[in-house]
């Protein structure tokens, strides 16, 4: 279905609040963008995150990389993209007093409502991040809603950064991309003993045989009767769970052994 030009009033502000956007944490988030509301000016994407367990909505690729960093790292506890600035009249004073021209529609009128691409909670804070490409940057208007951003969350005691492609690990990314695509093997293996099996012999030949990974997979599935293609997503669980532990900075290699892939101590108990 084709997507229409977004029209934005108070009406549709009204709407946005009946809606519950911008509300919520955890898996009752949502956001106040959503990829249905624009025509699609790149690649957006939704994906379900692990921390959540909802549907996260990207508006690019770098929104998608840096998504896939948060959701992997152990100090984040909950992720809440497209976060309104919703004290409008505050952002507004915040824009004045900086001499900066806040949004409004052109049509109606009436005050957009800015949001920051990441609003994230970690152990003992939230921190706002803004997600843009650097060359994004050499734009007078972006570098000034960016200005807004920043001085709205330093009013609140909120740490607020700036995160370009330069500070997004493209390995890093990949792998955790592969690690959380597929079928899981929860789904693949519905028996929580025939799973905890499969997962001990894996971790068996993986430290103690000098097999490849790869070698190592079709074991796990001959010896348990498994579908083809099972023996990589209980690799991928292991990791997920870091009860194998290996350095996402470095290209996985299904090649490798087992010991020349390991990394650090695993987990398994």
């Amino acid at each position: 279905m084709a997507k229409h030009k977004r029209v934005w009033n108070e009406s549709q502000y009204r709407r946005y609040l009946a809606e519950g956007r911008g509300q919520g944490t955890m898996e009752n988030y949502k956001p106040w963008v959503q990829i249905q509301d624009f025509p699609s000016k790149g690649i957006v994407s939704r994906v379900k995150g692990r921390k959540t367990g909802r549907v996260h909505h990207l508006m690019s690729n770098l929104e998608l990389g840096f998504f896939y960093l948060l959701d992997w790292s152990e100090i984040t506890s909950d992720i809440r993209e497209q976060y309104p600035l919703d004290d409008i009249a505050d952002a507004i004073s915040v824009a004045e007093e900086a001499g900066i021209r806040y949004p409004y529609d052109k049509s109606s009128g009436f005050p957009y409502v800015m949001t920051s691409d990441f609003l994230i909670t970690k152990h003992d804070e939230m921190v706002a991040r803004a997600v843009k490409p650097s060359s994004e940057l050499k734009k007078p208007r972006v570098r000034e809603k960016l200005e807004i951003e920043r001085r709205y969350w330093q009013r609140r005691g909120v740490s607020w950064k700036l995160v370009t492609e330069k500070e997004i690990p493209r390995t890093k990314v990949r792998n955790i991309e592969w690690l959380c695509s597929g079928m899981s093997a929860y789904e693949l293996i519905a028996d929580e003993r025939q799973r905890a099996a499969c997962a001990a012999f894996f971790i068996e030949l993986y430290e103690n045989a000098d097999l490849p990974l790869a070698m190592i997979l079709q074991r796990v599935e001959h010896d348990f009767d498994l579908v083809k293609g099972t023996g990589i997503s209980v690799f991928k669980m292991l990791i997920c769970e870091k009860k194998i532990v290996l350095n996402l900075d470095e290209e996985i290699d299904l090649t490798r052994t087992g010991k020349q892939a390991f990394y650090g101590q695993h987990l398994y108990q």
